[in-house]
C-alpha cells in the first residue's frame, strides 16, 4: 500500500464520506449502508477500495463484518503533509 492507493481511494466523495463515518468508531457494512441512499452492492465496492488502499480494516465477528479506520495509515498520510511545510 502507498500513497497513490490512498489518495486515489479518498479522490471519491462516498469513500471520504464513509471515512468520515468511521472517525466515530467501527460499524458494520449495513450500518454503514443504511446512512447512504445507495445499495448494499455499492457500498460495498468503496468499502473494498477503502481496505486495499489501507485505509479501512475489517474483522468478522460472528456473522457481521465490522469495518473501522486504519488511523495508522491516516497518520502516516498527515505525517507527510506535515513535513511538506516544514522548513529547510
Amino acid at each position: 500500500m502507498g500513497f497513490q492507493e490512498s489518495f486515489k481511494a479518498l479522490s471519491d466523495p462516498t469513500r471520504r464520506e464513509i471515512i468520515n463515518i468511521l472517525k466515530h468508531g467501527k460499524l458494520t457494512a449495513g450500518e454503514i449502508v443504511e446512512l447512504f441512499d445507495m445499495t448494499g452492492a455499492t457500498i460495498s465496492h468503496h468499502l473494498s477500495i477503502l481496505k486495499a488502499a489501507g485505509l479501512v480494516t475489517d474483522e468478522k465477528k460472528g456473522k457481521y463484518i465490522y469495518y473501522e479506520l486504519n488511523l495508522s495509515v491516516v497518520e502516516e498520510i498527515m505525517a507527510w503533509f506535515v513535513s511538506l511545510k516544514e522548513e529547510k
